[in-house]
């Protein structure tokens, strides 16, 4: 009878354990303070606005804000600068990220080649986007190709760095291995290089998305007819703070819906990894 007993006990239901539903409900919990905190903040902002303690001019309310972006949007203007502010981006990280994918790979085979390059590249590293900005501009006028430059030197770094991190942090067991199996350069990296240097790659991307988009604004504010940047400098210009708002909020959400992009990305291609999650 007792061994009856035993073979009949229920086994527990994957997904109903109590722990589970704790965690869930904790999740919940603190997704709702963190929406409560903007919105107490906002609520805040737009009553001292409103009773006239803080001078519109210097910190419009966030309804102010909002009619400014109907403003914007119903014309096309601001829809039609953050086109051409992302393409920038775009065209900017494309060139400075391949460039730097092609030397990072380069330098993390060879050690010769590091040697020869590392040091000329991290001294590089050091000089911020603010202090070559005019001088790419001098060089190359107000055009679009200053700006783009701009962003690609922003965006080279990170995915240097990282891709040589990657490759530099491949188990060497893996490399005798893929010479035992008669493995080229090309197989090599392709089946071997880029799956175990992955995670380092996808945050060189992340950074780089990151610092182009700031890279970005430093291009649009020193000079630019179109863009979000410029739309903050204009709007600076004509004491339109509200604008000027609408402007930096655009940065923020489009910034981080391209950083939640990536981290989306992370998550899906890197499910084999078992790391802490807090």
């Amino acid at each position: 009878m007792a061994g009856q007993s035993e073979m009949t006990s229920p086994v527990p239901v994957r997904g109903s354990k109590p722990g589970a539903k704790r965690a869930r409900a904790r999740r919940r919990v603190d997704l709702l303070i963190a929406s409560a905190l903007p919105v107490l903040i906002l609520a805040v902002w737009q009553t001292v606005g409103s009773i006239g303690l803080v001078e519109s001019m210097f910190l419009p309310t966030p309804w102010q804000i909002v009619k400014g972006f109907r403003e914007l949007a119903v014309t096309g203007e601001l829809f039609q600068h953050i086109g051409i502010s992302l393409g920038r981006a775009a065209v900017g990280f494309s060139v400075g990220g391949a460039a730097a994918f092609v030397m990072g790979i380069w330098t993390g085979f060879s050690r010769r080649a590091e040697d020869m390059i590392d040091p000329s590249v991290q001294w590089l590293r050091m000089i911020p986007n603010l202090a070559i900005g005019p001088l790419i501009i001098l060089w190359f006028g107000f055009s679009e190709t200053s700006k783009i430059i701009i962003i690609a030197v922003g965006s080279f770094f990170p995915i240097y760095i990282n891709t040589f991190l990657g490759i530099r942090s491949v188990d060497n067991k893996l490399y005798e291995v893929s010479r035992v199996l008669s493995f080229n350069s090309f197989q090599q990296v392709r089946r071997l290089v880029l799956p175990s240097s992955l995670p380092h790659l996808l945050l060189g991307v992340r950074l780089s998305l990151a610092i182009s988009w700031l890279s970005l604004v430093v291009a649009e504010l020193i000079g630019a007819s179109s863009g979000v940047g410029h739309l903050i400098l204009y709007a600076s210009q004509n004491a339109r703070t509200d604008l000027v708002f609408v402007g930096v909020i655009v940065f923020a959400v489009v910034g981080k819906a391209v950083d939640s992009l990536v981290r989306y990305l992370d998550r899906k291609w890197l499910k084999w990894r078992d790391g802490y999650r807090g």
